[in-house]
């Protein structure tokens, strides 16, 4: 997974990066679907702001969260974006386990049909 690091007003230090690439391990293990990675860190005044954007094959994950503290923002930011992989991943896994009901629904246009 490609990572871009973008400081509007802030730079990045290495300490946020691997924490960046920490959290986006833990991504990359939920959802193995993911190509790449955008992380904006904000600085404006007293406050910090993470966004994090994610791009898999088929959706995008995207968390902006705001602290006082560059790592909580970027923490917090990152936990988003690994709940939505979570859920994007049992909606995935669910409609893929039970596919019965569309054949049901086809088997029952063929009987209608005929």
């Amino acid at each position: 997974m490609t990572i871009e690091y973008t400081g509007r007003h802030t730079t990045v230090s290495s300490k946020l990066k691997a924490q960046a690439e920490a959290g986006m391990a833990r991504i990359d293990r939920v959802t193995n679907r993911c190509t790449s990675a955008h992380i904006i860190l904000t600085e404006d005044k007293y406050r910090k702001i993470a966004e994090v954007t994610v791009s898999c094959r088929g959706d995008n994950l995207v968390a902006r969260c705001e602290s006082n503290e560059m790592e909580t923002a970027l923490h917090d930011a990152l936990k988003a974006v690994e709940q939505q992989a979570i859920r994007a991943k049992d909606r995935y896994a669910t409609l893929r386990q039970s596919p019965k009901a569309v054949e049901k629904i086809q088997k029952a246009e063929a009987e209608q049909a005929a």
